[in-house]
């Protein structure tokens, strides 16, 4: 029995459980409604006529009492069972208005689930109680105004029996629906609870400090971190708000920085830097601020974390002092004197003077001493140069052995300056525990109001280099006489920005020299070389623009001319001609696009065989590139076009690069090959590279063969392929065109 009654308490809802606010609003609203049931009674009653009046009096009189209880009593189970009792009168009333009418006693059901709305057994079980009573106590003493029916009215009691059952059941289906919101809203609540306590957990244990603060500025709650980091109490008084922290912000806008985190609805961060009230020390703090809104849009809290920036500001001062000093000297960096320089151009009323200096013979130094004794020198170079220059002025070292110095002055400032650091340079620089004699090569130039900084430099640059021509240990001063240099390179590189930026096919047309085979003494190939076009319709050489292009990286989109348009003669002469050659530039292997820009033209014309594609490298290419030159190369041969290495035996270790690169092709420089046929030391040589290359699985080319002795020699000692003015010059591509046709129609092309 007890079991069964566990099991039945167990599945039936509590009742209560309601917050006040809810039950009030609810109770307020079934109030309101029995009031409004009261007077639709009265009227419905005036309509049935006299012979009603006790009725709709006695109703009326019994529902009053109840709203008024309803309204004034403090409980709220007494209230809800006021209101539950003068429904019971309500609904009988109306029964007994309707003369029992079956109909009418629905509104029974309906108050069933209306006070269901209550979700407490105190008015639930009393409207039943009492709506059992009526059906019974009224059926048996009125029944012609409880039922309308002759049966009901000679059994009340089993048709009050029958109605309470109805009734039950009706409140049975309430129960289990009251019973289902409560488990719903238990499992909703142990989520929520669930929920709060991984909040809690998040927010007091995480180690970043945080605070929820309520619209006035006051702590609602902090975490163990935040409390830690501001050396604060466990407990906080009660109203402790922002101005009662023990740190204060050392400028106006940390000082408003609540404003700014209230003044805004989407998230904010903010840095500003504090002083701690208790030891002065300085923090920079970032502020990551959301602020939490209800549905109307006030603010109810923000919601802030903290994070002590502090080191992290520290080391990017640090950085940003190493990015604009320069690690050996301890002087300004490239960037930073051309920065400061710009600035001080443009603010100066005085003329600006700048000072560029080299050291002579430094290579020598470095060869002679080593490279530790030349950072030695270095070093006390910048030393004495902050002794002799004034105060103020701007001191940098530019890199290798090359320093500028650039201050305001009248006239001839910079002379004097320069004049005063050879002087100060005629004695040693002390390095280490000997003493170094140094001298340098000075330039000076002065500008007058705001100009180019790189003009500026260049300039004394210039002067610089003429003094070292000179002989070094002097002090040029800029002059026009010495700008034509700078004006001849600026036009050539205007030159070759228009053409670039013109039409590359007519501007920077290919010209092309051919390579023949010993065998055959048939065409097998081309090197393709660029020439620029004029307006005026002159031809010139690449020694016109291509010394330019890699000082000033243009080498990069005209080297991408090159390759695209020595494809497409290769395309032309498909059928006449096996490869086509083009030279690759060192600032061109240095740079990382490079390959995927190769990949991007070989994908434009994916029915060509990438082998008849031959990339030409030199030496000094290769040692003067940054970065793992066998790397890109490697990737280069990925893409399936060749190698040829360029100019072999003018470098450094030859040997070392034809066994360690991924060539295809050895191309034996002219020095080697000028006189062949009557030096038996450069034939030697030559057998020799033909039989490594061999071996190394590579083909050898010979360049610069001007006569038939040294064709002969080369044919003998087995080279399979030569290129030289014996042949032909580098010619037009429509010339080349007719050179291939001619070819084409004829054994040879060697001249009898």
């Amino acid at each position: 029995m007890g079991t069964w009654m566990t099991w039945l308490r167990d599945r039936l809802p509590a009742g209560g459980g309601l917050r006040d606010e809810d039950w009030a609003g609810r109770h307020r609203l079934l109030t309101v409604l029995l009031a409004v049931v009261m007077v639709v009674l009265t009227v419905f009653g005036v309509f049935q006529g006299e012979h009603h009046a006790v009725t709709l009096l006695l109703t009326d009189g019994l529902i009053l009492p109840a709203v008024a209880a309803a309204a004034l009593l403090r409980s709220r189970r007494l209230r809800s069972v006021a209101v539950a009792l003068g429904f019971t009168v309500a609904c009988a009333g109306f029964v007994s208005l309707s003369h029992g009418l079956t109909e009418a006693h629905f509104t029974f059901f309906i108050v069933v689930a209306a006070l269901a709305l209550y979700r407490d057994w105190a008015p639930f079980g009393a409207f039943l109680v009492a709506t059992t009573l009526h059906h019974g106590v009224f059926g048996t003493l009125v029944g012609d105004h409880t039922y309308d029916h002759q049966n009901a009215t000679a059994h009340p009691l089993i048709w009050a029996l029958v109605h309470g059952v109805a009734v039950l059941f009706a409140a049975g289906f309430q129960l289990i629906s009251w019973s289902l919101s409560e488990t719903e809203e238990q499992r909703a609540q142990e989520n929520l609870d669930e929920s709060q306590a991984q909040l809690s957990v998040a927010f007091d244990e995480t180690p970043v400090p945080m605070a929820m603060i309520d619209p006035d500025g006051v702590l609602v709650r902090t975490n163990a971190a935040f409390r830690e980091w501001l050396r604060l109490p466990a407990e906080l008084p009660a109203g402790f708000a922002l101005t009662d922290l023990p740190i204060k912000s050392v400028d106006e806008a940390g000082a408003r920085l609540f404003e700014t985190l209230t003044g805004r609805t989407e998230p904010v961060t903010v840095t500003h830097q504090y002083r701690r009230a208790d030891d002065g020390s300085l923090m920079w703090v970032q502020v990551h601020s959301t602020g939490l809104y209800d549905r109307h849009g006030r603010l109810r809290m923000v919601f802030v974390h903290c994070l002590d920036v502090t080191a992290v500001r520290d080391h990017e001062a640090e950085l940003h002092y190493q990015v604009r000093h320069d690690s050996l000297t301890g002087l300004l960096s490239r960037k930073a004197f051309e920065h400061d320089l710009a600035g001080l151009l443009d603010r100066s009323r005085e003329p600006v003077s700048v000072i560029y200096l080299d050291v002579d013979r430094f290579k020598t130094i470095n060869d002679g001493s080593g490279h530790t004794t030349g950072d030695d020198v270095l070093r006390a170079l910048a030393v004495r140069l902050r002794q002799v220059v004034p105060a103020g002025a701007l001191i940098a070292r530019l890199g290798g052995d090359e320093f500028v110095v650039a201050l305001p002055g009248p006239a001839g400032t910079g002379l004097r300056v320069g004049n005063g650091i050879l002087a100060a340079l005629a004695e040693p620089l002390p390095i280490g525990a000997q003493e170094l004699p140094v001298s340098v090569s000075v330039g000076v130039t002065t500008a007058f109001g705001p100009a180019a900084v790189d003009d500026v430099v260049l300039a004394a640059d210039t002067a610089m280099y003429a003094a070292k021509r000179a002989g070094g240990n002097r002090v040029q001063v800029f002059t026009d006489a010495l700008r034509v240099p700078v004006q001849e390179r600026i036009a050539a590189e205007t030159r070759l920005r228009r053409a670039l930026a013109a039409s590359p096919r007519h501007t920077l047309p290919l010209w092309f020299q051919p390579v023949v085979s010993t065998v055959t003494g048939q065409i097998i190939g081309a090197e393709a070389l660029v020439r620029m076009r004029t307006p005026e319709g002159t031809i010139l050489g690449p020694h016109a623009f291509v010394g330019v292009a890699e000082e000033t990286g243009l080498i990069v989109p005209l080297g991408e001319h090159v390759l695209r348009s020595a494809i497409d003669h290769l395309l032309h002469w498909s059928d006449r001609l096996g490869y086509v050659s083009v030279n690759v530039s060192p600032r061109q292997l240095a740079e990382p696009d490079f390959v995927p820009m190769v990949a991007g033209v070989l994908a434009g014309v994916p029915h060509l065989d990438p082998s008849r594609v031959v990339l030409e490298i030199t030496e000094t290419a290769l040692l003067s590139s940054a970065g793992d030159v066998s790397e890109r190369l490697a990737a280069l041969k990925q893409l399936g076009v060749r190698i040829a290495l360029d100019d072999f035996g003018t470098g450094y270790s030859s040997l070392t690069w034809l066994k360690s690169l991924p060539a295809d092709i050895v191309k034996l420089d002219r020095s080697f090959v000028a006189g062949l046929a009557g030096d038996p030391r450069k034939s030697s040589i030559i057998s020799a590279v033909l039989w490594l290359a061999h071996s190394l699985g590579m083909s050898t080319i010979a360049e610069g063969v001007e006569d038939l002795a040294d064709w002969s020699a080369l044919q003998a000692a087995g080279c399979p392929a030569v290129q030289g003015y014996f042949f032909s010059k580098p010619l037009p591509a429509p010339d080349f065109d007719r050179m291939l046709a001619s070819a084409g129609r004829t054994s040879s092309l060697i001249r009898s």
